[in-house]
């Protein structure tokens, strides 16, 4: 069965900075794939072009078997990027009426209000929703048309233990019903936790990709912290 992404040795230059170069991975149904890497690695340059956000130089990226070099449309994808830009007073509610109007068939709004934990919160204003009430509604947003793959950029960074597990909760409830994610990612133990594999980003490249556990008894340490800062000292 083909990948529901396929990233094909991707690259793409900002003038003489060379922000990817050549990486390839592939993510299944089912699966959380997690980018790691330290700021400037190309995590979010990588989750750009998969969106369509940046054109990339060289590569190939593959969605459901479909290049979309060709095909424009990012229907399949749902996405979560580090910030959530909604009007401040918008509502839960109304947010995800809005976004229903632009799919052919999507979920209803009480429906995703519901799945989210945020029934209580369905006529708040934006602004008084909690840091993890916020995320919550952006990966409600995102799964509106039940994508086959979704794409996180740092999803719980600033947000408090209980907003963070709260929304990690979910992301492995997507993952459970067979939805491909790919997760990029600064916490360590979020990683451990949620991804199936991962892959290492440093200066562009991908420098090491694996199941967690498996990078972390190769390399003889105690977590996966550890391994990537011997990964890191390496290069």
């Amino acid at each position: 069965m083909k990948p529901v992404l396929a990233v094909h040795r991707l690259s793409r230059r900002f003038g003489a900075i060379r922000a990817v170069d050549g990486i390839s991975f592939e993510v299944a149904a089912g699966e959380v794939f997690g980018l790691l890497g330290p700021n400037g690695a190309g995590k979010t340059t990588t989750l750009e072009c998969i969106l369509g956000l940046v054109r990339a130089d060289t590569g190939r990226i593959e969605v459901c078997g479909v290049d979309t070099a060709g095909n424009p449309d990012r229907a399949h994808i749902g996405a979560v990027l580090q910030t959530t830009g909604l009007p401040d007073k918008i509502t839960p509610r109304e947010a995800l009426t809005v976004f229903g109007g632009f799919y052919p068939a999507p979920l209803s709004a009480a429906l995703l209000l519901q799945r989210f934990g945020l029934s209580e919160k369905s006529d708040a204003a934006f602004d008084t929703l909690s840091g993890g009430q916020q995320q919550r509604l952006a990966l409600a947003l995102a799964f509106m048309s039940q994508p086959p793959l979704l794409l996180l950029d740092e999803p719980t960074t600033g947000l408090d233990p209980v907003g963070r597990r709260e929304v990690q909760d979910h992301i492995a409830a997507i993952k459970k019903d067979g939805h491909a994610v790919l997760l990029a990612t600064h916490d360590m133990a979020e990683a451990e936790r949620l991804c199936d594999r991962i892959g290492v980003i440093a200066q562009g490249r991908m420098v090491v990709t694996g199941a967690p556990r498996d990078l972390i008894a190769a390399a003889g340490v105690a977590n996966l912290e550890e391994m990537i800062l011997k990964q890191m000292a390496s290069l």
